[in-house]
């Protein structure tokens, strides 16, 4: 006998909880309205009976059947009461609404003592404190729904007070006759809408009460702007609306320097704008972005988002931004892969809608030859080559706007020191006063060659020589030199003489061959 009692119960137990037709899901308006952690703490002791837990079951179903779940959504945790209460499943656990429900239908009871102290400790430790291993996310709301027959339930004032503290709401679901001046203190303001006394048989006359206080809580009401520039801006927003045939109003103005306005439709002055100008646009349920354009350089602006869903009521969101001052190209030029020769310039911000082209003009300091070029309005650098050396340039770039304005800017560039010409310089001597001359090249696009000698050790000034040779040498032979004569071979570029190598050709029986001498 007693065993045909427990099959009929879980036979009851599993009706309860088995999706049909008949279990109707919450207005779609709760789909994604939501972001936060909800732990229930779910009475199954022994003064639970079989039958009572089963309704509790299939009440907190139809309680989350609604919720979008997910990391970015909510989360739900199931920590059950009993002499060793048992964390069933933490926040991380289910993120669909197919997982929680088989979760619900395969709960069992734990049993035993009503150890609902023990149950808060675990709560507070391991489950609603954000950075716990099974914790509660950080800057989101938390929530504490107590399911409980109102019988022993211990000493909980206490540590119910220490979540709150710690910003946790606390909502609390009586199904016995449970001392009604506990539960009022433990329950999070205001108690008629997070206190409810209920029979068990008749829970579901308090769903979607219960339902709209948790929703109250961890409503996600954010808007933000990003993306703001000198006359537009994006606002973005979470959308509450998804999957109804509501929209959502959007209305944005500058906020005025003094005073305050009335309310109007259509362009005028806009109660929540303060009195300013403000534009109006409505966007589609699902939407959660709108694109503000039209807008003032370095100006304050206040957008207010209202969703509108039949006679259902949402708060109206504002937030205030301010445009970015009015940039013209180029705003900023910038000098980079700087070598002997060449060297990039770079400008920004790169404004293709506005600019038609861009000019560069160089020349090189004080009074160089001008140079220019030319680039298209989708080309933010350029490089520029050909330079001299070791020379100081000064850079101009002038952006061409559609308007017919011209904006210019100007940076001073220096080129490097140019790589030594000469790899190598050698002396040979030829009989008595003659040397034969020898160099190598490490670079390109000589001019010719400076060759000086004259006799070190000499005191009258002026005893010097010199020739010029062509690019295409690379040796020559001299006579006729003094005692300890130094020679010098110089490169020539393009309009300027490098710095050289020097070697001393000492005429001596025994010396053949002498290299470089600094």
């Amino acid at each position: 006998m007693m065993e045909s009692h427990m099959c009929w119960t879980w036979m009851l137990l599993c009706l309860l909880l088995r999706p049909s037709a008949a279990q109707n899901p919450a207005p779609e308006g709760v789909l994604n309205c939501c972001e936060g952690d909800v732990l229930f703490l779910l009475d199954s002791s022994g003064s639970v009976s079989s039958y009572e837990y089963s309704r509790m079951l299939a009440f907190l179903s139809e309680l989350l059947l609604p919720f979008s779940l997910g990391e970015d959504q909510v989360r739900v945790g199931l920590l059950q009461v009993g002499t060793q209460p048992r964390l069933e499943f933490g926040f991380d656990t289910h993120s669909t609404q197919s997982g929680l429900q088989e979760a619900l239908r395969n709960t069992k009871p734990l049993r035993g003592d009503t150890n609902t102290v023990g149950a808060l400790r675990i709560a507070k430790e391991r489950v609603l404190r954000p950075g716990a291993p099974d914790g509660a996310r950080a800057g989101l709301p938390r929530v504490l729904v107590w399911l409980t027959d109102g019988v022993k339930p211990g000493d909980v004032i206490g540590p119910m007070a220490e979540l709150q503290e710690e910003g946790v709401a606390v909502l609390v679901v009586s199904t016995g006759h449970g001392n009604y001046l506990v539960l009022r203190e433990v329950v999070t303001p205001p108690v008629e809408n997070h206190l409810y006394f209920v029979d068990i048989d008749d829970m579901s006359i308090i769903t979607e009460d219960l339902r709209d206080a948790i929703i109250e809580i961890i409503r996600a009401e954010r808007i933000n702007v990003r993306d703001i520039s000198s006359n537009s801006a994006t606002l973005q927003w979470r959308p509450v609306l998804s999957g109804l045939n509501g929209y959502y109003e959007v209305r944005f103005g500058p906020v005025p320097t003094g005073g305050t306005g009335g309310g109007g439709g259509g362009t005028g002055t806009s109660p929540s704008t303060g009195g300013g100008q403000f534009q109006r646009l409505t966007q589609s349920a699902d939407s959660s972005t709108a694109m503000l354009t039209g807008l003032k350089p370095d100006t304050t602006y206040t957008a207010t988002l209202t969703p509108e869903y039949n006679d259902q009521a949402f708060n109206t969101l504002s937030v205030t931004f301010t445009t970015k001052p009015e940039v013209m190209s180029p705003a900023v030029v910038t000098i980079s892969e700087s070598g002997d020769t060449s060297v990039r310039v770079s400008w920004g911000p790169l404004q293709p809608e506005t600019v038609t082209s861009y000019y560069i003009e160089y020349s090189a300091l004080p009074k160089g030859k001008l140079h220019a070029t030319t680039v298209s309005r989708t080309q933010n650098s350029t490089l520029l080559r050909d330079l001299q050396p070791d020379t100081t340039y000064l850079v101009t770039v002038t952006a061409r706007h559609t308007s017919g304005k011209e904006r210019a800017m100007s940076v001073k560039v220096c080129t490097q020191e140019a790589t030594p010409a000469l790899a190598d310089l050698q002396l040979t001597t030829v009989g008595s006063d003659s040397v034969q001359v020898d160099w190598k090249v490490s670079v390109g696009g000589l001019r010719g060659y400076w060759l000086t000698w004259e006799e070190q050790q000499s005191s009258v000034p002026g005893q010097r020589s010199s020739l010029y040779l062509p690019p295409d040498s690379l040796s020559t032979r001299l006579t006729h030199l003094p005692p300890s004569a130094r020679v010098c071979v110089s490169p020539i570029y393009r309009t300027v003489r490098g710095e050289g190598l020097c070697c001393t050709a000492q005429f001596h029986s025994d010396a053949l061959a002498y290299g470089y001498q600094s």
